[in-house]
């Protein structure tokens, strides 16, 4: 497209890679003592008493069974539900997480209640919601959506009320790699910010779109701008990928 006359920007964007892991444990064993050291000290501050188990669902078929786990601590349960799993209870409460996450933030509430909806009516097991409860209540959750090989985190939100500390890197983030593992996909794509990403296992990969400028002047000024821009993103990335959690070398691709 830049043959055409598109300017073409890059960007970052912070990816978890699945190694053939078998689990979590295999996973954090693949990293630097010290942060695996860190990510256990963490999930043990959220789940001081871990009870793990597991229900298989029963599905038509084998390519559609799915697995639910369930983990305890204290009152605080954490539960990754598919398809038919989620109800309208879930949807509604997760709606009023998205509007305290977009009102706290200064944000624009452009999806609305019936989107939730009619999206895990239509997408059914392509849809992954993470849900945290406090005795039966709903108090956080994470959205995410199956596509190919990928597991693609999008939302996140909780009740005003609602703190605990490392929950967001407990549903966001371990909860999706132990899906990722779970599901056997290749990756995890948590999206652009938030350089805490590096520690615990999603690395920084560029990104690309192309934009076509009809103004000239309008044109070279942005041209100029992502001159200097893609110097500065490929330094940062260098920088960051360089100081990776995981034992061995690893190579950053483009």
């Amino acid at each position: 497209m830049k043959e055409n006359g598109f300017l073409q920007r890059i960007g970052i964007q912070y990816h978890w890679k699945n190694r053939n892991y078998k689990n979590f444990d295999e996973f954090l064993m693949d990293m630097k003592q010290s942060k695996r050291k860190n990510i256990r000290q963490e999930r043990k501050k959220e789940l001081p008493a871990v009870e793990t188990y597991h229900l298989l669902l029963d599905h038509d078929s084998p390519a559609t069974s799915t697995y639910k786990w369930v983990i305890s601590a204290q009152n605080l349960k954490m539960k990754r539900l598919r398809g038919y799993e989620i109800k309208a209870i879930h949807w509604d409460t997760f709606y009023k997480f998205y509007r305290n996450t977009t009102d706290n933030k200064w944000g624009s509430a452009y999806l609305t209640r019936d989107f939730f909806h009619n999206m895990g009516s239509r997408m059914g097991d392509d849809v992954l919601l993470i849900v945290a409860e406090e005795k039966d209540e709903l108090v956080a959750g994470a959205l995410n959506l199956i596509g190919g090989d990928t597991l693609f985190g999008r939302l996140w939100g909780c009740l005003p009320q609602a703190y605990y500390p490392s929950l967001h890197f407990e549903a966001c983030y371990y909860q999706a790699i132990e899906a990722a593992i779970e599901l056997n996909l290749d990756k995890v794509e948590a999206g652009a910010q938030g350089e805490h990403k590096i520690q615990r296992g999603y690395l920084p990969v560029t990104t690309y779109s192309c934009h076509y400028i009809m103004d000239e002047g309008f044109r070279k000024v942005i041209e100029d701008f992502l001159v200097r821009e893609t110097a500065q993103v490929i330094i940062f990335i260098l920088s960051k990928f360089s100081k990776h959690p995981f034992s061995g070398k690893l190579l950053l691709h483009p």
